[in-house]
Formats: structure tokens, sequence, C-alpha cells
């Protein structure tokens, strides 16, 4: 599989990234073979990134991933990011962190990991909702990025990184700080906002081409949600779609998906192999997460990366639809 460059870690990751979080939820709600039979299936295939995170299963995806690697040789070790919330009402940032941070090495059996990520699910500078923080909380003497660096220092993580969601100022402002090394970002067909300027008439969630912040200050993007929950790839639900974004409308992915439809053809491949391909067809994404609930959409996940960016023509005719905000018929044939 093909790598790229990590932002200015030096490190070089798999156009893929295993996703053990619980919208895929292999590594939760699967038994040890199945998981063990996946992760081999990742790593022969050049995948070296696997996302995790506390909530995960309530620490079920960190314990499996723990067990997982006991079993591997040392050296076949992929890299590992989790993630840690901070409660907003409490001034002790660092006292959070290092709980958080110990819990999880504990679950994972590690000393350390890759990456330790800000994992509240809103970042913006309006404090009205009980788990928002504001980049004051963040870059401020004493904030969430001093806290994180004393765990840098401490050797517990090698880098640190953030979820942009929330506010794309706010979002804006982190990546332009020089603190992180790393953005998840919302990216998907159905919401390209973060990879270019939507026009006027976009009502969906904006995010203001933050990638492109992000390219400039040499931060490593890691595209999330890029099935939109799995919208994009299947008319199934499954209960867990949504709840990333501010804004997040499920009936509105699937009016837009529904627009889509009509231009997707066979030779590009299935419905989440498409979408695969349109992050991977951004430069600027360092990775593209992908949640696995199945063998099967690991193996069509890394197909998807052999395959390569969508051709010019698809990508022209998705970026007319979205200038329509998905609202007026494509140029494009027919699906076959």
């Amino acid at each position: 599989m093909r790598q790229r460059p990590f932002g200015n870690t030096g490190l070089c990751i798999s156009e893929v990234v295993f996703g053990a979080g619980a919208v895929g939820g292999l590594l939760i709600d699967a038994d040890h073979h199945t998981r063990k039979h996946a992760l081999k299936i990742a790593l022969d295939a050049g995948i070296n990134w696997i996302d995790t995170a506390p909530s995960y299963g309530s620490g079920k995806s960190e314990e499996a991933i723990g067990r997982l690697l006991e079993e591997i040789p040392i050296e076949r070790h992929p890299y590992i990011s989790t993630k840690v919330r901070f409660d907003p009402s409490s001034s002790d940032f660092i006292g959070q962190a290092e709980r958080s941070i110990e819990e999880s090495l504990n679950r994972l059996k590690r000393d350390s990991v890759d990456l330790l990520q800000v994992h509240n699910g809103v970042l913006t500078s309006w404090k009205g909702n009980s788990v928002a923080i504001s980049p004051d909380d963040v870059l401020r003497r004493n904030g969430v990025a001093d806290a994180l660096d004393r765990l840098v220092a401490q050797g517990l993580t090698q880098h640190i990184g953030f979820t942009g969601t929330g506010d794309a100022e706010s979002v804006r402002t982190l990546i332009a700080s020089g603190r992180f090394a790393s953005v998840q970002i919302y990216y998907n067909l159905l919401n390209p906002s973060a990879g270019r300027s939507m026009a006027p008439n976009w009502s969906a969630y904006d995010q203001r081409n933050v990638i492109a912040t992000a390219e400039v200050s040499n931060v490593a993007v890691m595209a999330i949600r890029v099935l939109a929950a799995g919208v994009i790839a299947t008319d199934v639900r499954t209960g867990r779609e949504g709840g990333v974004i501010t804004d997040n409308d499920v009936a509105a992915d699937e009016r837009r998906m529904a627009m889509v439809l009509p231009l997707l053809k066979k030779e590009y491949g299935q419905r989440s192999q498409i979408a695969i391909r349109y992050v991977l067809s951004n430069s600027s994404v360092s990775g593209a997460l992908v949640g696995i609930a199945k063998i099967e959409h690991l193996q069509l996940a890394i197909a998807a990366a052999q395959m390569g960016p969508l051709p010019a023509k698809l990508l022209a005719d998705l970026n007319e639809l979205a200038d329509s905000d998905f609202s007026s018929p494509s140029r494009a044939t027919v699906r076959d």
C-alpha cells in the first residue's frame, strides 16, 4: 500500500488507517479470532496505523488492540493513536491528560503511543455546550496544549493532535498555532467543504477549506467519516450514523447520496471504494480513516487504495453537484 508523509513528524503512514471505533466496531464486537485475522490482513496489505480511543466500546477497543499486539512480533506493530476527552469545567487539564493516557496505556499494554489527540466532540469559541472547548482552553498557559506537551516530555506520546470538528475558524486557529502535529477532519464526497471552497448557496456544515490551512502549516490530515458513517456505502442503517459534526443530518446525507448515485459507474468500484478513492484524490490528506465492521469491508478498503484516485471526470461531476448544493441533476451519465 502506498504511504504518505504525516505532516512534519517524519512519519509516513498508509493511505488507509484502520479505524477501531464503534461505527465499524470489528475490534469491539467481533471474536478474538476474527480480530486477529483482520489485523493480519491489514498488516500484510501494508496498513501501518490503527486509531482508537478510550470511549470506543468503553475501553474494549484499546483492550483488544493491546491483546492483539501481544501476539505479534514488535517489528510488525503498527503506529497507534488514541485520544483524551477533557472536561472543560475543570481547570486541571494536566491531571485529566495524565489519568487518561495512563489508563489507555494500561489497556493497550504499551509504554507510549505514537499520537494522542484531543477528542472533545465540539471545538468552538462558543461555550454554551458542556463538552465544548475553545481555542483559549487549548492554547492558554496551562491549557490543553501545555498538558499534552507535558505527556510528550514524559515519553507517553510521541506526537499530539486534535479532532477538528465544530467552528471552522476555531479549527483553523489551532491548526495555525504550531502546537499540533495532526488534525482529524470530517471529509467525504457528500460534504467536501474541508477540502475546497463551497458555493455561497452551500447549506450544510461548512469547514471552509481547512485542509488547505493544514497543508500550509504542514499539519497532517487524517480524514474521518469518509463513508459518512455508512450512508455512502450502503442504504442499510445501523443506528450509529451521525453525531460527529455540529449539524450532522443523516436524512440530508441520504438525500445527497440519492443525487450522487447516478454518477457512480461500476468501473469506479463499489460505493465504499469510491468514497475512499474520493478522499485519497486529495493529495493533502495523509490517510483515510476507515471504520471496519467486517473482514470484507477491510478487503474493499485495501483494494480501493490500490485503485488510486478517482478519474478527473467523476471528480468534476461531483464538484458540480456540490456547487448546486445537491439540488439539481448532474450532466454525468446514469450508473450502469
